[in-house]
């Protein structure tokens, strides 16, 4: 986790920073319930990580994203393209427990791309956001946010 440059310190990042470390401790869980062949718990825990994920993607894609994607399009398509790959596995238990049997075994596979993906996040486009935002670009940021979590009590940038 990037905790060197001071990306953290911006509340922007800080907040997208807290949902990473939620999804991470979630990710635990499905692979103690995996190993415990609960599959029942790993739907609703894919259902948890699912609720985090849905307002963080859209602040990040809304947002975030758009505002390096001049100095970085093929990093962000990826990124992007990731989002999509975790979201239809995790999607699959939007309804309860996946009849499919092989799709414990795709849970496991993609939630380590996501982890791999939420380092990729915090070690590489944290930093350069903070290092190439403009004071605009991070107000834009924080517009998408209040849209997409109205209410969400946030402390002062």
């Amino acid at each position: 986790m990037c905790e060197y440059c001071g990306c953290q310190a911006l509340s922007s990042i800080d907040e997208l920073t807290r949902e990473h470390e939620t999804v991470v401790n979630t990710i635990r869980l499905v692979r103690d319930a995996h190993g415990a062949g609960d599959v029942p718990r790993m739907a609703a825990l894919a259902r948890e990580i699912a609720a985090v994920l849905g307002p963080h993607t859209r602040v990040e894609e809304g947002g975030l994203f758009p505002a390096l994607a001049d100095d970085f399009p093929e990093k962000i398509a990826a990124l992007e393209e990731e989002h999509r790959v975790v979201e239809a596995v995790l999607g699959a238990a939007g309804d309860g427990v996946p009849a499919d049997p092989a799709w414990p075994g795709r849970l496991i596979e993609v939630l380590a791309l996501l982890r791999e993906h939420i380092l990729k996040e915090q070690d590489g486009v944290f930093p350069a956001a903070l290092a190439t935002l403009t004071t605009e670009q991070w107000e834009a940021v924080e517009a998408v946010r209040a849209r997409v979590t109205p209410g969400a009590h946030r402390p002062p940038a």
